[in-house]
């Protein structure tokens, strides 16, 4: 890491916070001594779970992340932060190879600086990330609905305290509907999020995968409270209880 005077006049509004996530002690150290020095509020954490805790904590507004983690892989952190929330993702990294840029990229990080680096072109582009972010809404990372507690970040699901196996299928699809909680998602829309852009007419595949969502999550499957069918336009999560019931829809499962 090399410093360069004759920033003065570009540093952040005092408070804007940014996150730091990387088990090198001696850098974390650094990199906080040169953050405060230009007016940013530093957070560390030295574990890719620990970073995840602090995003829902911390609430930063940039997050400044190593792929080399001790506990689970950069790109899973990268999955457990987009499960929820927009905050811009700077991977910093001594990886220089294009596939792990592209790969780090494709799974929603932001930005990617390589080590060795220069102090100044990180702050710049930690601002830079800062400013093209879309003004902040007010996520959780925990939905809860009932009797279910939905952990976006860490992709869990619990009924009544209990955890319940999805397979990634059926998470994607509950992920998509209760980050859209309380809205209509359309059928078309669901599948490209789900399946892919090549998917809009396999609406059978909706109807199959809500059906195991709701004999895994509902109380009564036949009349699902949470997970909503609007016939011909898509499906809608609700946190509340809604009403009336209405009947969950059959169909042949495809393999996933």
């Amino acid at each position: 890491m090399n410093s360069e005077p004759g920033d003065e006049g570009t540093r952040p509004p005092s408070g804007n916070r940014v996150l730091v996530v990387d088990d090198d002690v001696a850098l974390v150290r650094a990199l906080a001594i040169n953050l405060r020095a230009h007016g940013w509020d530093v957070t560390t954490a030295p574990t890719g779970a620990a970073a995840l805790d602090a995003v829902a904590s911390a609430r930063p507004e940039v997050v400044l992340l190593d792929l080399g983690l001790p506990d689970m892989p950069g790109l899973e952190v990268i999955a457990g932060i987009r499960g929820w929330t927009r905050v811009p993702i700077v991977v910093l990294s001594a990886r220089q190879l294009g596939d792990d840029k592209v790969d780090a990229l494709d799974a929603g990080a932001d930005d990617y600086v390589t080590k060795p680096f220069v102090m100044n072109e990180l702050l710049a582009r930690l601002r830079a990330a800062v400013r093209r972010a879309a003004p902040a809404q007010a996520e959780e990372p925990v939905v809860v609905a009932g009797e279910l507690r939905i952990d976006l970040a860490r992709r869990q699901v619990f009924r009544s305290g209990a955890e319940v196996r999805l397979s990634p299928t059926e998470w994607a699809l509950l992920e998509v509907l209760v980050r859209n909680r309380g809205r209509l998602v359309d059928r078309k829309l669901l599948l490209h999020e789900v399946w892919g852009p090549a998917y809009s007419t396999e609406t059978n595949y909706l109807r199959v995968y809500t059906a195991q969502l709701r004999r895994k999550l509902e109380r009564d499957p036949s009349h699902p409270q949470h997970i909503l069918t609007h016939p011909g336009a898509g499906y809608r999560f609700e946190v509340e209880p809604a009403g009336p019931p209405e009947p969950a829809g059959p169909g042949p499962a495809p393999g996933s």
